[in-house]
Order: C-alpha cells, then sequence, then structure tokens
C-alpha cells in the first residue's frame, strides 16, 4: 500500500510569495525590452505559464508553438502528459496575452515555445534553473522548485472552483482522481485559519 501524502503550505506558494515572484519576473522582462534582449522576455514567460497552467516542468519543455490555441478561449495541447496521455489545459486571457506578446517578441523560428540556442528545446534542468534564479531575486525559501507552481496553480484553481477535484485531475492530467484529493487538505489550512480568527 502507497503511503498517502498532503499537501501543505510547504509544498506550494502562498499570494504573497507568487507575487514576489511576479514582481521580479516582471522586472526582467522589462529590463530585457529596453535593452533588446530576449532571455528576461522568455524567463517572465516561463515562470507566468508555470503559475497560470500548472504544468508538470517536462510539460513545459516538450511544449511545442503549434500546441498553443490563443485566438478564442486560451488553451495548450499536452501531447507528452504522464503515462503518454494527451489533454488539452485552459488559461487565463492574462496569460494568453503575456504568451502572444513573448511570441512576437521572440527571434527565433524554433517550434518549441521555450528554446535555447537557436532551436533547441529547454531542458528540465534549463528550467529549474530559471524558476531558481528568480525565487532567489524574490527571497523565496530555497527548498521551493519550480514544482511548486503546479500546486500553487491546483491550490488556486480547487479553491476558485469550488472546490470542484474533477476539474483540478483534467487540468493537471492525473490518471486517478485520488492523486487530486490530496488538494482537499488545502481546506484543513483554510479551516485553521478560519479557527484562529473566531
Amino acid at each position: 500500500m502507497s503511503k498517502q501524502w498532503i499537501i501543505t503550505t510547504e509544498k506550494y506558494l502562498d499570494q504573497t510569495e507568487i507575487a514576489q515572484l511576479r514582481k521580479v519576473t516582471e522586472k526582467a522582462k522589462l529590463y530585457a525590452q529596453s535593452h533588446g534582449r530576449q532571455r528576461g522576455v522568455r524567463d517572465h514567460a516561463i515562470i507566468e505559464l508555470a503559475l497560470g497552467t500548472g504544468l508538470r516542468v517536462s510539460e513545459i519543455s516538450d511544449l511545442k508553438v503549434e500546441d498553443l490555441h490563443l485566438r478564442r478561449e486560451a488553451s495548450l495541447i499536452v501531447r507528452s502528459g504522464k503515462g503518454g496521455k494527451m489533454r488539452e489545459v485552459r488559461f487565463s486571457s492574462r496569460l494568453k496575452d503575456i504568451i502572444k506578446d513573448y511570441l512576437d517578441y521572440r527571434d527565433s523560428n524554433s517550434e518549441y515555445v521555450f528554446y535555447t540556442g537557436h532551436s533547441d528545446k529547454m531542458s528540465v534542468s534549463a528550467l529549474q534553473q530559471v524558476f531558481k534564479k528568480y525565487a532567489r531575486e524574490a527571497g523565496l525559501l530555497e527548498k521551493y522548485s519550480i514544482h511548486a507552481c503546479r500546486h500553487s496553480y491546483a491550490v488556486s484553481l480547487f479553491a476558485a472552483s469550488g472546490y470542484n477535484l474533477k476539474l483540478v485531475q483534467h487540468q493537471l492530467g492525473h490518471a486517478s482522481i485520488t492523486t487530486s484529493s490530496v488538494y482537499l487538505s488545502v481546506q484543513n489550512e483554510e479551516l485553521n485559519a478560519a479557527v484562529e480568527k473566531l
């Protein structure tokens, strides 16, 4: 029998930490644009995509431009999900604008959304390093990895959807709703906060 794990506040970013992270990546993006550089604009898009879709880091690495749908309802196709499963992930109009701006700004015809050099896709470790760089600048704890963005997205989606586990399961690509049920522990965190206010 596998050991059950729960999502605690140490595994995801709270809203203050997310705001801190976004502030430093936004600053990097503006600096890059004002100096005609690519990296800060790309890095900003990476962090926003991770926070706004909950993709696994390997799914971000594998994401191709053709998998983005940015006309009406913004969505992307994950072709290489866990277990080889394909799924559609919807995201906000705010993130759609960020991605469109990034695609318009970049100077490569690479088939991958995030690339190094002229065409090679960014590796998982390279994406991890991008997150670590900005997490340090934002003063976040060293224990966080880019996977914390996935948990942060799931926690926010779970609450915003009225605690709809099926929706979380679909968006995150969990094979079983049992996996998604780890986010039920978030309700306990909110319960503790509510009890303290009594």
